[in-house]
């Protein structure tokens, strides 16, 4: 098919065909949070991504929920299902035991991830007898069964990295242990993007670096978030969301057009894959694909 610059035209950019898509969801924590999950699963499954992932909490707290959310996707869709693997607060045995159960409920992707400290604001610090850091992970997921493997990647600097050549250096060993790819953390601008790109190259990393696209549904929200992860957030988003906190409808009308801008400017850089933060509402993730061109590639994906 003939593809349209996506430069060339606003609002509006037919790349259908020649991106690849996936979409990130979180555990349920309600018999009504799990419905709205599995209504978006069903919403979204028809646009033909390539995986979904389901995240992990803080210190592993929905290790459990987790791995019943990606082995029911495994069991009842059609989609290959990614599940979050962390190092927090397990030993090398633990972790090792959550990912034979993976591959026995027929997962075949892992996102693997140092993770996060169960106590807020806590310094990290590996688990006696547990993997040390992302890379150790890697190494050992390699070792029981030939998963893929995805890690994170962070445009604007993990912010416990001392610098941003030591958080390359990171996701170098990440590649080099054996992952497949690496999905960043969410950003609000191509620059960023494309710096993180340039400067990956330059250190040896040659794996593919899909962008992580996170809609704006709350922006106060995205504030508090980006100032934990250290993204940057451009003083005119504030503007554009000042005056939207009464109208949700208009709120998520701009948010999908702001979100389908950016996918289109980063596509006209040479990027052909997105991964979708859907914070489990299909309804934003949805739109930006429609922007974009994307249509369901069948009616239903999800099995009977």
């Amino acid at each position: 098919m003939t593809i349209v610059n996506p430069l060339a035209a606003p609002l509006f950019a037919d790349v259908a065909g020649d991106v690849d898509i996936s979409f990130e969801f979180f555990p349920p924590k309600s018999e009504k949070m799990e419905e709205t999950l599995w209504e978006s699963i069903q919403a979204l499954s028809p646009l033909g991504p390539r995986f979904v992932s389901v995240t992990y909490g803080a210190g592993g707290t929905t290790r459990e929920r987790t791995h019943n959310t990606v082995a029911r996707i495994a069991r009842e869709t059609r989609i290959p299902a990614a599940a979050h693997l962390t190092c927090v607060d397990a030993t090398r045995d633990e972790i090792d035991a959550v990912a034979h159960a993976y591959w026995e409920a027929g997962v075949r992707h892992i996102v693997a991830l140092r993770g996060d400290p169960s106590t807020p604001g806590a310094k990290y610090q590996s688990h006696p007898g547990g993997y040390e850091n992302a890379a150790d992970l890697v190494g050992g997921l390699r070792k029981l069964h030939p998963f893929e493997i995805s890690v994170a990647a962070y445009p604007e600097c993990h912010p416990d990295s001392p610098s941003a050549k030591a958080d390359l250096d990171n996701l170098k060993r990440k590649i080099d242990a054996g992952a497949t790819r690496a999905i960043t953390q969410f950003f609000f601008t191509p620059e960023a993007f494309f710096r993180f790109r340039d400067d990956a190259a330059a250190a040896g990393i040659d794996a593919e670096l899909v962008p992580g696209i996170m809609p704006v549904m709350n922006y106060a929200a995205v504030v508090r978030m980006s100032a934990m992860c250290g993204t940057e957030v451009p003083p005119w988003m504030g503007k554009l969301f000042e005056g939207l906190d009464d109208h949700p409808g208009a709120r998520q009308l701009v948010a999908a057009t702001l979100a389908a801008e950016l996918c289109r400017k980063l596509y006209a850089g040479d990027v052909r894959q997105f991964h979708f933060y859907t914070l489990n509402r299909a309804e934003l993730s949805y739109a930006i694909c429609h922007l974009l061109g994307v249509r369901a590639k069948v009616a239903e994906l999800a099995a009977a």
